[in-house]
């Protein structure tokens, strides 16, 4: 009798399985997001990450010391124009920063535009990644950020900043003052001066009004008669720089007191105005870089053996061989470099001529004063001022009270 073949016995049934044990970006804790954060190449790519994740000032910090924010261009202020222009850097290595650039209002479409004012808006300072412009036919200010398009309308100081002017009254370009973290807050302050006064005025976007500051004493070493004693000012962590036309010494205005001071200057400095600037270092330093043929010199202001505060001469850079180097050796008709910013610690350059002719364009560099590093911008005539402008935090990415 044949036998049935015997059939394999059914498998067990299956045990529930256990839940994946992966690791999701939600259960991630704050410190490894910010690690990981920190890690991301550049400020753009790192804004497209915080779509997701706000941040906090700790780590904007941490980030910025890392990968500081970047040029984007270059804004060029002409002489009649009724708007600044503005040149991008093009680096095809670089998409993020290609559309941080493409994604702002560079037209500054949304800055109101008048007919018959002449000669329009200019730019009296670029910080923080807005714009201050100065309109004296309209007798306007604007505040405007071609980033977020934020845009602050408001009127130039009132005619009793001139009160009590001994002889004839000079103003000095304004500055823009940010609050670290809040958006839409800022301070402008404006100087005006007479042969041996200063005096200040403050507009804050918290209360909308001018606040106008009492005169100055009288200035140490001025030369009697002498109307325009001051030159370009600058601004260096906080506080405001003007250099003296003819002796060696600098005005400085505390922004968080309001009060001016009295700095020397390197006597080899003395009048010299043209050939030097004040900036900061990356670590807020206040340093100078005057520019000779293409050798740099830098100051870094710090105390002596005695505890003095003052300007020591750091290094002194030759700098010919790595602009040639850069310029893949196209330099034709330029025989020097000259300063044309100083922000965050990089020192922004162009070359120049023999003679003065707008029609033969020059090259825009850069100079890192820690990594001693030169880079090539691009190359354009140089037709008007020159204002970097650097990418700053976007907005939403900032609480509104400054805060995580």
């Amino acid at each position: 009798m044949a036998t049935r073949s015997q059939q394999p016995p059914p498998p067990p049934p299956e045990k529930p399985q256990a839940p994946a044990s992966g690791t999701t970006i939600r259960s991630l804790g704050d410190d490894l997001l910010l690690e990981i954060f920190l890690r991301l190449p550049s400020l753009p790519r790192l804004v497209r990450a915080a779509l997701a994740v706000r941040s906090s000032p700790a780590f904007r910090r941490r980030f910025a010391a890392l990968r500081p924010p970047p040029l984007l261009g270059i804004f060029f202020d002409y002489v009649g124009a009724d708007m600044p222009s503005f040149r991008p850097v093009r680096r095809s290595s670089d998409p993020d920063l290609a559309a941080a650039a493409r994604g702002a209002d560079v037209f500054l479409t949304r800055v109101p535009g008048h007919d018959d004012a002449s000669p329009g808006w200019q730019i009296a300072e670029c910080r923080s990644g807005s714009l201050l412009l100065l309109n004296q036919s309209t007798e306007q200010m604007a505040v405007y950020n071609p980033l977020s398009r934020a845009l602050d309308l408001f009127p130039t100081p009132p005619d009793e900043l001139s009160d009590g002017c001994r002889g004839e009254c000079v103003y000095v370009d304004p500055f823009l003052l940010s609050s670290d973290g809040i958006p839409g807050s800022f301070r402008v302050v404006t100087v005006c001066h007479d042969k041996r006064r200063l005096r200040a005025a403050v507009f804050s976007s918290g209360s909308r009004a001018w606040q106008i500051l009492p005169w100055s004493k009288p200035a140490p070493a001025q030369p009697s008669g002498k109307k325009y004693w001051l030159l370009w000012g600058r601004q260096v962590n906080g506080n405001l720089y003007w250099s003296h036309a003819k002796q060696a010494c600098q005005v400085v205005l505390d922004t968080a007191t309001l009060q001016f001071s009295f700095i020397d200057l390197p006597e080899q400095l003395k009048g010299k105005g043209h050939l030097y600037m004040t900036g900061e270092a990356k670590d807020g330093r206040p340093c100078i870089v005057s520019a000779a043929d293409f050798t740099l010199s830098i100051w870094f202001r710090r105390a002596d053996a005695d505890g003095v505060e003052m300007w020591m001469l750091d290094s002194v850079i030759p700098l010919k061989e790595e602009v040639l180097q850069a310029t893949n050796g196209s330099l034709d008709y330029h025989v020097g470099l000259k300063v044309v910013s100083i922000l965050d610690g990089v020192v922004y350059l162009s070359t120049f001529e023999t003679f003065i002719d707008a029609t033969i364009p020059c090259w825009y560099l850069s100079f890192c004063l820690e990594t001693r590093k030169l880079e090539k911008i691009f190359y354009k005539n140089d037709d008007g001022h020159e204002h970097p402008y650097i990418m700053a935090w976007p907005t939403f990415v900032v609480s509104n009270n400054g805060s995580p």
